[in-house]
């Protein structure tokens, strides 16, 4: 006998296998199902609502409906700019896959006469499961709203929605004030997003409309709707209304800005008026202009493109841009030869036909000179020789002060930040930084007449006729209604009363009886101000500035007018633009009292048929 017995027969052997098998796959089975089981069981507690939460949202999608933008009106109640609705093509990104976009897009295309890759950059810029509705198109014509209805079999989730898009009553009027609204940019939503900027929103670009976006813009609503899975709506589940924006009342004068836009007419150039005792703007215009309206357009045509971006600029604000200020910045020069201690009140110098300073000649603007002369009849007479003297004697460093604590060289306050230019006091170290010389006395007598390197906007030239006029105090312009803090905000120059009496007898006889006796008329109240010739560079035409308040001895209304290269003199192109806006504030404001003298009948017999008299 075998000490080890027998295993078994091969039979045996091969049931034994077959029964490891069954075994094995029994506990498999188990196994894998067990997983199964735990997967779903992870799936349906753990996972559960998050997925539900996806399912939901691939169910529903939002149609976004813009706010209204809030209203702009004058300082009257009059309205200056407001909505329009007009019919505008819309599309739901992830109902439109290639398949039917194959369709949709060359129909789409030629109904609306635009490219179909401009419409598919902006559905993919939306991106295929955009919750939102996107605009392709805005501003359909009568032909291309029933072309869409006719093909509508062949654009399906094409939808035709009403918008609502900027209006600008007025057109060029106003348009450096308001500004205008334009869709987003690419670059420009990218930093909007987190504010809540979506594609194909507006938003202000410039003027009001940029500086008072966030209280004009609203806030968005729309309409919860159910899907299929095509993307296709089934039924509106809920709704939000959109909230408009705020309305704005601006402290413009609609009668004064229109009076303004045609005393400026067709001369490069612009004017600013503004009430001198608390910075409230009455007007601002600036020309060349050019219509608002035109950017709430879809796409801009050749044509308007040509109108924004011509060679004189018409998108840039001249009433916030500088150039030099020529006799209108002797107000400062005064002041400084006063406030310095230099000069008295009583002081009389001589003036001549041209001076000369080492070894340079500068001249008299009529070449012979007025004789001798006090500080209000230098003004009156804006003698550049006496002003030479001034400049030279104080020095420019006191100068230079004078024309910052004016506010020069530094912004007005006034809420076009980005638009506003600070302008320029040259200093030593602007000079030799710049220029790469020293300062010289030279350079302090061209300052002294508003000549040289100095740059000041008509925004700045109103602040400083201001001072005088409200007894020797800055103010912050400014265009919004109710901004309280701007209107209270007052800085005293800490003048000297016989400084700030000083101008104004000067400023007075200028009207009375010097360069600015245009303004010298009954149609206004009496007038004081200052003319000002700058030279624009060698075979330029001059600059001419003009600035004025009125009534002279209780000032209601500063206007500054200023003429970019029109040649002749300040007094003669740019007194007659200030005389035209101060008619239209006087004669609104006190009917019947300030009116041109009617003439007499019978000298009128007398005249001959279709010839003027007049100058």
């Amino acid at each position: 006998m075998s000490l080890f017995p027998s295993l078994g027969s091969k039979k045996d052997t091969r049931t034994v296998g077959r029964g490891f098998q069954s075994i094995f796959l029994i506990v498999f089975t188990l196994l894998l199902t067990s997983g199964i089981e735990a997967r779903l069981a992870y799936l349906q507690i753990v996972e559960g609502p998050k997925l539900r939460e996806r399912a939901e949202a691939n169910r529903i999608r939002m149609i976004l409906k813009q706010p209204e933008r809030g209203n702009i009106f004058d300082r009257n109640g009059k309205l200056l700019a407001s909505t329009r609705y007009p019919s505008s093509v819309y599309l739901w990104p992830m109902a439109h896959t290639k398949p039917s976009w194959s369709v949709v897009g060359p129909r789409l295309a030629q109904i609306l006469n635009i490219p179909q890759d401009e419409m598919e950059k902006k559905l993919e810029q939306a991106g295929a499961n955009s919750s939102s509705l996107i605009r392709v198109a805005r501003d359909l014509n009568e032909a291309e709203i029933t072309a869409l209805k006719e093909y509508k079999n062949e654009l399906p989730e094409v939808e035709i929605n009403t918008d609502s898009v900027r209006y600008y009553p007025h057109g060029k009027q106003l348009a450096h004030v308001l500004g205008y609204t334009r869709e987003l940019t690419a670059d420009q939503l990218k930093g909007k997003k987190e504010l809540g900027y979506r594609l194909g929103d507006v938003i202000g670009q410039m003027g009001v409309e940029k500086a008072y976006e966030k209280a004009l813009r609203g806030e968005w609503g729309g309409q919860q709707v159910e899907v299929d899975g095509a993307g296709r709506p089934i039924r509106v589940i809920g709704e939000k209304q959109a909230k408009a924006g705020n309305d704005l009342h601006l402290t413009i004068d609609l009668d004064v800005q229109k009076a303004a836009e045609n005393a400026l007419g067709n001369h490069r150039g612009a004017i600013a008026a503004l009430d001198p005792n608390n910075g409230a703007v009455l007007a601002l215009v600036s020309y060349p202009t050019f219509d608002p309206n035109i950017f709430s357009k879809q796409k801009l045509s050749q044509k308007d493109w040509e109108s924004v971006q011509g060679k004189d600029h018409p998108l840039v604000n001249r009433a916030l841009s500088a150039f030099p200020p020529a006799s209108t910045f002797k107000v400062v020069t005064t002041t400084a030869g006063l406030e310095s201690g230099e000069f008295s009140p009583d002081s009389i110098l001589q003036t001549f036909g041209s001076l000369t300073v080492g070894g340079v000649t500068f001249g008299e603007w009529n070449h012979a000179g007025f004789g001798p002369l006090g500080f209000p009849r230098a003004i009156a007479m804006s003698s550049d020789t006496f002003f030479y003297q001034v400049g030279r004697k104080v020095g420019g460093p006191t100068l230079i002060k004078w024309s910052r604590k004016y506010g020069f060289g530094q912004r007005t306050g006034i809420e076009f930040r980005d638009e506003e230019s600070v302008g320029l006091v040259p200093d030593e170290t602007w000079k030799r930084k710049v220029l790469k010389t020293p300062w010289t006395v030279g350079d302090t007598i061209n300052m002294s007449i508003g000549q040289g390197a100095l740059q000041v906007t008509p925004l700045q030239s109103a602040i400083m006729f201001s001072v005088p006029a409200n007894g020797g105090y800055r103010v912050q312009p400014h265009l919004l209604k109710d901004n309280e803090e701007a209107k209270s905000w007052r800085e005293s120059l800490n003048m000297k009363p016989t400084t700030i009496k000083v101008l104004r007898d000067g400023l007075r006889k200028v009207v009375s009886e010097g360069t600015g006796k245009r303004l010298d008329v009954p149609t206004i109240a009496p007038a004081s101000g200052k003319s000002g010739t700058a030279e624009a560079g060698v075979g330029r035409p001059n600059h001419t500035w003009f600035g004025a308040y009125a009534p002279s001895n209780k000032p209601e209304i500063v206007v500054v007018a200023f003429g970019e290269n029109t040649g002749e003199h300040g007094g003669t192109i740019c007194g007659p633009m200030v005389l035209q806006v101060l008619e239209a504030y006087f004669q609104h404001k006190y009917p019947g009292k300030y009116q041109k003298p009617q003439p007499d009948p019978s000298e009128a017999k007398t005249q001959s048929s279709g010839h003027s008299t007049g100058d």
